[in-house]
C-alpha cells in the first residue's frame, strides 16, 4: 500500500515538473514573439540594445564580436569578423528614424580600427539623406526590417 502511494506521490510530481517545463518553453516562445514584434527592442536602453547587437551577429556566424567600452569608441559599438570580413558597427537604439550622423561615426570607426567593413543597426529606419551619404561611404544599414528578418531565422 505504502509503495502504491509513493508511485502515484511520485507520478504528481513528474506531471508538476513536464507542466513547468512547458509552461517554461511557452513564456519563452511569446517572449521571442513580442521581441519579434518590436515590444521589447524599442523599449531597451542604449548599451542594452548594443549588447542585443552583439547576441543577434553571434547568432548569424559573426566571430570575434566584441561590444566596446563605450565612450571613445570612436562611433563604434560592436566589433566583428565574418568569414574573414572584419566589420565595425554603429548600433542605434532610437524613436525616430536614422540620420547622417550615424553614418559618418561608422565611417570614422571603420577607419579608427581598420576594419573592411562599416554599418549602422538600428531598431529605426534611415532618413533618405542618410541612404545617400551610407551609398557614398560604403557603410551598411540595417535597419528594423533587416533586425526582424535576422530575429526570425
Amino acid at each position: 500500500m505504502d509503495q502504491q502511494i509513493w508511485l502515484v506521490g511520485g507520478s504528481a510530481a513528474a506531471v508538476l515538473a513536464v507542466f513547468l517545463i512547458v509552461g517554461f518553453a511557452f513564456w519563452n516562445a511569446r517572449r521571442l514573439r513580442d521581441r519579434l514584434r518590436g515590444r521589447e527592442l524599442d523599449g531597451m536602453e542604449g548599451h542594452e540594445f548594443e549588447r542585443f547587437c552583439a547576441d543577434l551577429l553571434r547568432q548569424h556566424g559573426f566571430q570575434e564580436v566584441e561590444v566596446t567600452k563605450g565612450s571613445g569608441d570612436f562611433g563604434v559599438d560592436v566589433l566583428a569578423e565574418k568569414d574573414g570580413v572584419t566589420y565595425a558597427v554603429q548600433c542605434k537604439r532610437y524613436d525616430a528614424p536614422v540620420g547622417v550622423k550615424a553614418v559618418q561615426e561608422a565611417c570614422a570607426g571603420r577607419e579608427y580600427y581598420d576594419r573592411m567593413v562599416g554599418a549602422v543597426m538600428t531598431n529605426q529606419y534611415f532618413t533618405q539623406p542618410a541612404v545617400d551619404a551610407a551609398k557614398r561611404l560604403k557603410i551598411l544599414l540595417w535597419d528594423r526590417g533587416y533586425l526582424e528578418s535576422m530575429m526570425e531565422e
